[in-house]
């Protein structure tokens, strides 16, 4: 899921072949014609040229087959991850073209794949794209127009109410020959359609006919992409197995892309168990999230040896937010005094010194590491759109930065307690009994619901430092199942949740933080915010023209979520950390998201010697 803008003057280059660059230019200004293009890139124009071989970071020539064993948390008893019943495996997009393919190393950047053609209106009212006539789904029948609106009305009909909440201002789809699709629009305002639906992963209409799509999928669903389904057990083990005869193995799109032979996930309830299965050589390969495990379990004797690598990969991506986030539609968070002052108590300063070896750095905005993220004071084009709600908003907006509270790393957050306290009095709330208690006697007291035991060393001393307050918490952790249950219900107090964004946020906030996604079960909007003026700002980002249109109306919004306190910030890296046995190969060409693990394959020499070191005990 990317969020993007479109720029009309980043369609210079766009042109289909060389040369009809300036006439499509000139054509969009008069309005006469519509834009035909290989790619989109929607800041700026696409770096790759018409007729790029490959994308840079790949190597084409890279061996193909070998097998991969990765590891995941929780479960899976589902192959449709489109709908809100039942869990799908993430390696399941693997199944499945898409009109547009991005990259890993270009900003908002998307390249015709199932489509060979993008036609873009030159008002913004219609995107129509033209498929390759190889395009086939893996029982050999094309990939047509028709089945592209099939899968769009599923998911809009039927899939998650994220999809509805996306392609929100998309009229209708066409199908005006079997291999040109058009959407129509409902505004030509949100420039960022065009990339939106050409991530559209294009399901075969022959082949759910007669299934119920609303429905959990329990066998092998057909695909279009580079890897179909092998062997599985559900809830414990999948394994995707490489196309041979993959319909766009030598596109640019595709070459040196999908390398491995067999790519198996075994699944773990426990993540020390999942752990210890990679140091057994097990798993293959791993991407490591949590700070103390990469500071202190790295250091066993296979990497003593040489036989498994590790390193910290420097990623330029936007990093998001994570954080705590309370459930406005409780009573206990309803007030935004005592949702700040939930943040006053944390100390993050403590937390990183003594549980992350200061290796992160505190998160202060929801576009973090982006141009798009709030800072100081508003500038004139913030206030221009915060002017006319002046009287709904906090008034400290205007007047003050917004800034986390920063303590010593001590653990005496004598300071952060007492503004919390001044901020839980002004709500009509008071210590009694060394209780916190509102005006009729009631303890202040909430939940907070985790799906990983991991995550429980970082909220324990959170619990502790509330309880110096009087506030009675508990911490409730269930399988990944219960957790999405729960979530997608809106039944819990608070919890920890990431928001991911791009460098063009848009119409992923709708589902996020706006009002009708407050209401639609399943939902992103877990904070439960249903205010007009974020409805209004969100509306601004969405349609905005210019670049510089987008960065005002996202650090405008990025103020009001600050300001009205839905979460409570905690954490980010700049930089991916990887551990991997040293069977692999993989480009030297860095690439803006850290790492671009489709592009890597299995080396045979290297193979051999480490699967043999690792029969014989490693």
């Amino acid at each position: 899921m990317r969020r993007r803008e479109l720029l009309l003057a980043g369609l210079a280059g766009l042109a289909a072949r060389p040369g009809q660059a300036a006439d499509a230019v000139a054509a969009a200004a008069d309005g006469a014609a519509p834009i035909r293009t290989y790619g989109i890139a929607l800041v700026g124009v696409p770096r790759l040229p018409p007729g790029f071989p490959h994308f840079p970071y790949v190597n084409p020539d890279a061996p193909k087959g070998g097998e991969v064993a990765l590891a995941d948390l929780g479960s899976f008893d589902s192959f449709n991850p489109f709908i809100v019943r039942g869990t799908a495996p993430q390696s399941i997009g693997r199944l499945w073209d898409t009109l547009m393919k991005e990259t890993a190393d270009e900003l908002d950047t998307g390249y015709a794949h199932l489509a060979e053609i993008i036609e873009i209106a030159a008002d913004h009212s219609y995107v129509a794209f033209e498929l390759r006539e190889a395009a086939r789904f893996h029982d050999g029948q094309p990939v047509t127009a028709e089945d592209v609106v099939w899968t769009f009305g599923m998911l809009r009909d039927k899939g998650r109410p994220y999809y509805r909440q996306y392609y929100a201002d998309v009229d209708q789809a066409t199908a005006e020959s079997p291999r040109r699709v058009v959407f129509h629009f409902k505004t030509t305002k949100n420039r960022e359609l065009p990339m939106i639906l050409g991530e559209l992963a294009v399901l075969p209409k022959h082949w759910w006919q007669g299934r119920d799509f609303s429905a959990p999928l329990t066998e092998p669903p057909l695909g279009s992409g580079p890897y179909r389904i092998g062997k599985f057990e559900f809830g414990r083990t999948l394994a995707v197995e490489r196309v041979e005869d993959y319909w766009a193995r030598d596109l640019p799109t595709a070459k040196g892309l999908g390398n491995f032979g067999v790519i198996r996930t075994e699944y773990f309830r426990d993540a020390t168990v999942a752990l210890q299965a990679f140091k057994a050589g097990q798993i293959d390969y791993r991407r490591e999230n949590i700070s103390k495990v990469w500071a202190t379990e790295y250091d066993f004797p296979a990497v003593q040896k040489g036989l498994v690598r590790k390193q910290a990969f420097p990623s330029s991506l936007p990093t998001g937010m994570q954080c705590f986030v309370m459930n406005t539609r409780r009573k206990v968070f309803a007030d935004r005094r005592v949702r700040h002052a939930m943040a006053e108590v944390f100390d993050f300063e403590w937390e990183n010194k003594n549980l992350f070896f200061n290796l992160y750095q505190r998160t202060t905005s929801f576009f973090s590491n982006s141009d798009c993220a709030s800072s100081g004071l508003p500038g004139a084009a913030e206030l221009a759109l915060l002017e006319p709600y002046r009287d709904s908003l906090p008034p400290e907006l205007f007047k003050v930065p917004f800034e986390l509270p920063v303590t010593d790393g001590t653990g005496n957050n004598r300071e952060g307690l007492r503004r919390c306290y001044t901020l839980l009095q002004a709500a009509g709330m008071t210590i009694k009994d060394r209780k916190l208690v509102d005006a009729a006697g009631n303890q202040m007291s909430f939940e907070i619901l985790l799906d990983d035991p991991t995550f429980e060393r970082v909220t324990l001393p959170y619990v502790q430092w509330l309880d110096r307050m009087g506030i009675a918490v508990r911490v409730r952790t269930v399988d990944p199942a219960q957790y999405q249950h729960l979530t997608d219900a809106f039944d819990f107090d608070m919890t920890i949740n990431s928001y991911g964004e791009s460098d063009s946020p848009g119409n992923e906030l709708w589902d996020f933080w706006g009002s009708e996604a407050s209401r639609q079960e399943g939902s992103d909007n877990l904070a439960g915010v249903a205010d007009p003026v974020v409805d209004a700002l969100i509306a601004k980002v969405v349609g905005a023209n210019t670049r510089d249109d987008l960065v005002a109306a996202a650090r405008a919004l990025d103020r009001v979520l600050l300001w009205n306190w839905y979460v409570v910030p905690q954490w980010h890296l700049q930089s991916v950390w990887v551990a991997w046995w040293d069977r692999f190969g993989h480009s030297a060409v860095p690439v803006r998201s850290g790492v671009a693990f489709d592009s890597w394959w299995v080396d045979p020499a290297l193979a051999t010697k480490i699967d043999a070191a690792r029969h014989n005990g490693g």
